[in-house]
């Protein structure tokens, strides 16, 4: 910290507005000229700013609850469930008791104040106490300390940090514009799956796994399909083919499909397909069309609780059945754009990864005095 900076207290810094709601039976409260905002709302947010909330109150509703408005420019934090969630209001707003609102006294910029928060995210959760859910009491909150320069120098590392966010988010939104534009190109080229068509069950054979979930030993030798993933932990196996793997069953992850070729063990709920005749329908193509009709499993899916597929609706789930020269092509075209794609969702995660990290540079550069 610079020799010019002082080092306040939130206390001393801000006044820390406690939030409130009013009684949700009384219908006078609610739907009044007053913004008010909870957590939830805050999670949902992708900037700063906010000046429209989902719920309104009125003034009766303030007047009968601990609820008071924050003037504009006021710095809203959410202090449990979770901890850590920022907001900066452009209009007097309310908010909820899982909320602090903070008020900054003369000499201390809003959006320096937010940008510290965010900076100080993981120190407010460990302030946090609670058995059930943590939260984040005034008055330890007042107690945090705030390094606060001159208001030019907070204006200033304010800008610098406005301009490397913006910066920042604009890549963020490229990166996520391109993994999408890859994955419409290989929904697109699925959905163009066409031919002569057919059911499931007339061209292949379908077992159910044997192996109860809870029946993996450690240093097994092949894999382990369960409905979530695989795990090598199973020292004997019980199929030894090319196959693909259908999840029919939620309870320990969701429906999902794999092509799998060698020795393995299956979950009880995962269904093991063969093709009965590969020269009219190959693997991966059937694989690719079993892809597409996940959500269509999802949606005929039967179960109170756990939901299940039943092997007569895996049978009827009509197929494309093209010719095998132009099965070869559209597995050829689809394999390509799926390799793309997920090329392009690794480097996008990277990418991500190395943007969040760059904002928190910055952060801890500005609150060192070194921006």
């Amino acid at each position: 910290m610079k020799a010019a900076w002082q080092l306040k207290s939130i206390g001393d810094a801000c006044e820390v507005i406690n939030g409130g709601t009013p009684k949700t039976g009384v219908a006078g409260y609610w739907d009044g000229v007053h913004q008010w905002i909870t957590p939830a709302e805050m999670g949902k947010r992708r900037t700063p700013y906010i000046a429209q909330t989902e719920r309104t109150i009125t003034d009766e509703g303030i007047q009968n609850s601990s609820a008071r408005l924050l003037p504009r420019h006021s710095v809203i934090l959410s202090s449990r469930a979770p901890i850590g969630h920022l907001a900066i209001n452009t209009v007097p707003m309310a908010t909820n008791q899982g909320c602090k609102g903070l008020v900054p006294r003369e000499g201390l910029d809003h959006k320096f104040l937010y940008y510290y928060l965010m900076n100080n995210v993981a120190l407010l959760n460990d302030l946090g106490t609670g058995a059930t859910f943590k939260e984040l009491s005034g008055g330890k909150l007042k107690e945090v300390s705030l390094p606060v320069p001159p208001i030019a120098e907070q204006q200033r590392i304010v800008a610098i940090l406005d301009q490397s966010f913006d910066g920042i988010a604009k890549a963020h939104a490229n990166a996520e514009k391109n993994l999408k534009n890859a994955r419409d190109l290989f929904d697109s080229t699925l959905s163009a799956v066409t031919g002569e068509r057919g059911e499931l069950g007339d061209h292949v054979t379908i077992k159910t796994g044997k192996l109860d979930a809870n029946a993996a030993s450690e240093g097994g030798l092949y894999p382990f399909f369960t409905c979530a993933k695989e795990i090598y932990s199973i020292d004997h196996y019980a199929f030894d083919c090319e196959a693909i793997l259908l999840a029919g069953n939620n309870a320990v992850g969701d429906f999902n499909v794999k092509h799998y070729s060698g020795k393995f063990n299956a979950y009880q709920r995962t269904y093991v397909i063969t093709i009965t005749d590969e020269r009219k329908l190959l693997y991966r193509f059937l694989y690719y069309q079993m892809l597409k009709s996940l959500k269509l499993f999802k949606n005929q899916s039967v179960g109170a609780g756990t939901k299940f597929l039943k092997i007569g609706m895996i049978k009827g789930l009509g197929i494309s059945l093209p010719p095998i020269a132009e099965q070869k092509h559209i597995v050829g075209m689809l394999d390509a754009v799926l390799e793309e794609s997920q090329s392009l969702e690794s480097i996008y995660k990277l990418k991500l990864t190395a943007l969040n990290n760059l904002k928190k540079s910055y952060l801890h550069q500005a609150f060192s005095g070194n921006l």
